[in-house]
Formats: C-alpha cells, structure tokens, sequence
C-alpha cells in the first residue's frame, strides 16, 4: 500500500507538472465560460445550446487529458528506462498499473472540477436573444485566470517553486473565489437570485462526464502499455467514436441475439450511459440511483480494461 499511494501521488504530480495539462485546462474552462456569453439566435433554447456545448467541450478536453496523461506516465517511463528502475523495488507490475492510473484519475478529476466551476458559472450566464453577455461575471472569471497565472509566476520567480503546479493549485481556488463572487454581487440582481439562477444539475451531469474520463484513462492505461502518444489517441479515439455509435450498429442485432451484435455490444463501452444532456434538456434532473449505477458500470468496465492492460504489461519487456 505504501509503494502503491508514493507512485500515485507521484504520477498525479507529475501530470499537473505538465506545461500541456495546464495549458489544456485554462484553455477548457476559459472556453466553456465563452460559450455563454456570445449570441446563439437560438429561438428560446439558448441555454440549452450553451449546456450542451459545455458537457460536449469537457468530454472532449477530458479525452485529450486522459490519453496525454497515460502517454506521459507510462509510455514514456517506459521508454526511458524510469518504469524498470521502479519495478526493480520491487513493485508489482499490476500495482505499478493501478497506481499509475489512480493518479491520472486524481489529475483529471482536478481538471474536471474546474470544468464543472466553469460549467455552474456558465448556466448562470447564459442568456436567450433578450438578454446580454454579463461583462461583471466575465471580467471577474477571466481576471482570476489572469490572477492564477501571475501568481504562479511570483512563487516561480522570488520562491523558485515549480510554475505549472503552483498555477494549477491557484486556478483551484481562484476559479472557486471567482464563481462565489459572481453569485454574490452584481450590477443588476440580489445575490439570492443569482445563486438560484446557477443550474446545478450540471454537477450530477460533470459527475457522470468524470466517470467517462476514469473509464477513458484505463483505455488509454492500456494503449500506452504497447504504444506511444500518436496511436495510443488513434485507437482511444476510435473507441470513443464507435462505441457513440455501439446502439445504432449493434443495438438491435443484440436485441434478435445474434452473436456478433452481442459481442461488440457487450465490448464497447456504452458511452450514450455518461451522456445526460437529453435529460437536462427536459427539465428533469440526473436520480442518485443513476449515478450509482454508471458508477458500477465504470468499474467493471475498469476492472476488465485493466486486467488487458496488465497481460500486455507482463509481456513487455522493459530496457533502461
């Protein structure tokens, strides 16, 4: 237990470390955040576009998130010689695994949160073709980014601190601080009201996106036990997309019981199951017992990605 919690924590660091993760998150949330404030014309449904287009940019963000973060844990430790020097502890190789992908879970579910922050500050933005882009709440959004990243370079440059990780843990809070200001002062409405107009069905909703990434993240675990950046994100790609697709191809050949209908529904991934969007659409909201649900889904589904990805890992051989 000792060696599996120092490799997480490990690979969790290592991760916010990354110029690319922290450049992939401000990026994410800066964007979600400009998806509520530009006209949609979209007759009444603005906000139901903006909710959408917010779910859809995490998912995607998170996809690259999870395959660069397996890439840079494991494919290049490999290939450097550092995963033969820690096995050489010994660690088991299946620890070794199942740490690598506790701490790329840690590390996307920080990026999520901010997403989710962004997400709940966006649904109280949002506005129909009446209304008008909040200039108060962007101002403030945006000026916490630009806060967090000045921050990081200060403790960089008279501490020596690490830059990327400090200006991760200031986006945390700032972003926190920012969301919590908006909600409690504006030009036009009392604060009660701005609190009850934050949709926060979105948390349920970025909840189940998360377990999309977990589940994303042992694909990518696994790709990278074999394979580099490029095809690990080739093949984590086109899982994604075909199992989009899995009902629409295989969804009623399974249902008349043929074999191969069962077979490629079974093995793909249901990502439709993650997707609540239809459901926020609607009015209604995401039931706990969902999520409980899609949360044994995703570990059964993990469990057997990792059982692959530890044969693969037994039979690689490993080269300082």
């Amino acid at each position: 237990m000792r060696s599996f919690s120092a490799i997480a924590i490990n690979a969790c660091l290592e991760i916010i470390r990354q110029p690319v993760y922290l450049i992939l998150m401000t990026c994410t949330a800066a964007f979600i955040v400009f998806l509520s404030s530009i006209y949609y014309f979209g007759l009444g449904d603005d906000p139901k576009l903006v909710e959408n287009s917010v779910l859809a940019t995490m998912l995607l963000a998170g996809l690259f998130g999870a395959v660069l973060s397996a890439s840079t844990s494991i494919a290049s430790e490999v290939r450097s010689g550092t995963a033969l020097a820690v096995l050489s502890k010994p660690v088991d190789r299946i620890v070794f695994l199942l740490a690598k992908l506790a701490g790329i879970a840690a590390a996307l579910t920080i990026m999520t949160y901010i997403n989710v922050v962004a997400a709940l500050l966006s649904s109280r933005i949002s506005f129909d073709a009446y209304g008008s882009p909040d200039m108060f709440a962007l101002g403030v959004f945006y000026g916490a980014i630009a806060l967090a990243f000045l921050m990081g370079g200060f403790t960089n440059f008279f501490l020596r601190r690490p830059f990327v990780s400090d200006t991760v843990w200031f986006l945390v809070i700032f972003v926190t601080i920012a969301f919590i200001i908006v909600n409690s002062f504006s030009e036009h409405l009392r604060s009660w009201r701005e609190w009850s107009s934050v949709d926060w069905r979105v948390i349920p909703a970025g909840v189940l996106i998360l377990f999309a990434l977990w589940l994303l993240a042992s694909l990518a675990v696994a790709c990278s036990t074999v394979f580099e950046l490029i095809p690990t994100l080739a093949i984590c790609s086109g899982i994604f997309l075909i199992g989009l697709m899995s009902n629409y191809f295989f969804g009623d050949p399974a249902e008349e019981g043929r074999w191969w209908g069962v077979l490629f529904h079974t093995v793909l991934p249901n990502w439709q199951i993650y997707w609540v969007g239809d459901i926020l659409n609607s009015g209604k909201s995401v039931p706990f017992v969902y999520l409980l649900q899609v949360l044994g889904y995703t570990i059964g589904y993990m469990g057997a990605v990792m059982g692959l990805a530890v044969i693969l890992f037994e039979n690689r051989e490993l080269t300082g």
